[in-house]
């Protein structure tokens, strides 16, 4: 049995899946901000209900949310909801 080669990444998932440079940055950015978000309601111990209240969105959304469902959420609404949990949200170029 032969065994594939071990590749290093890149740092970026969605690059080393293939997508567009562009593309697996928007991507890494949706994917670090929903993460952030999920661990910022479990730590604060909000039910999906009272997410959803301070959030300022439907309990469904909060679902979707906590199920990693990212092609339901635009850069600017997990901008948008980070900022509503009272942090602040910085853009590093580099």
């Amino acid at each position: 049995m032969s065994k594939e080669p071990v590749i290093d990444s890149s740092g970026n998932v969605f690059a080393d899946l293939g997508f567009s440079t562009e593309e697996s940055t928007l991507l890494a950015m949706r994917a670090e901000l929903m993460a952030r978000l999920r661990d910022t309601i479990k730590q604060r111990g909000w039910t999906q209900q009272e997410a959803a209240e301070k959030l300022g969105i439907g309990q469904s959304r909060v679902s979707d949310l906590m199920r990693g469902k990212w092609e339901k959420f635009s850069l600017d609404m997990l901008i948008t909801l980070t900022t509503r949990t009272g942090q602040h949200v910085e853009l590093v170029v580099g």
